[in-house]
């Protein structure tokens, strides 16, 4: 049977010290980690918060995804991606369900397109040019309409790889713009010839 949240936390902190604070983490020893072990520390572990704040577009009504459903870079009658801009990584885009869905109730012919849309968007997100991975990324902790994370790791940086990739993101300079709207678009491209859909949110009139 699962822990409840306070026995949850009553047994994680068996392990931290005086203060709350855990061990570091295996993870921080591996020559991928962004960071020097030395000095570095883990915050105090608080107590869990019952019941969870609400999550952003809990209420279809307020959901800035579903105000956003006509924009993106490509579109699909119930899908559209995004590029988002600024990050330190060459392309990182997103993908959503233009209804308002969450993972866990997806209706099943959704979930089955979400499947094969990944599969596309890996494929050809790792056929850019010095782009050795397409990784792929779902969390949903901070808005309750599913968005899909695809980042691609640049070739030759093995200081990238796994789970560190979206932390590095964050530390690294801004990718150029230009380099990164040229790569989307080929993705887009890639896309609309693998899959269908295409650039404008509105179906062209027949």
């Amino acid at each position: 049977m699962v822990l409840r949240p306070e026995e949850f936390y009553d047994h994680a902190i068996t392990a931290a010290d005086d203060d709350r604070r855990l061990p570091l983490a295996r993870m921080t020893d591996w020559e991928i980690c962004p960071f020097d072990a030395d000095g570095l520390r883990v915050a105090p572990l608080r107590q869990p918060v019952l019941p969870e704040p609400g999550r952003h577009g809990e209420d279809p009504a307020d959901c800035q995804a579903c105000a956003r459903r006509d924009e993106g870079i490509w579109f699909h009658d119930r899908w559209r991606l995004t590029r988002i801009k600024k990050v330190g990584v060459p392309l990182a885009i997103m993908l959503h369900p233009r209804d308002h869905y969450d993972l866990a109730d997806l209706p099943d012919e959704l979930a089955a397109e979400l499947g094969v849309l990944t599969t596309h968007l890996a494929r050809h997100v790792e056929a850019l040019p010095h782009i050795a991975r397409c990784h792929v990324y779902r969390i949903g902790d901070g808005g309750a309409h599913l968005h899909v994370w695809f980042f691609a790791r640049p070739e030759g940086q093995a200081q990238l790889y796994g789970s560190w990739l979206v932390v590095w993101d964050d530390l690294l300079p801004e990718y150029p713009a230009a380099e990164a709207e040229a790569d989307a678009s080929t993705v887009v491209d890639a896309l609309i010839a693998s899959y269908g859909g295409r650039r404008d949110p509105a179906p062209a009139a027949p």
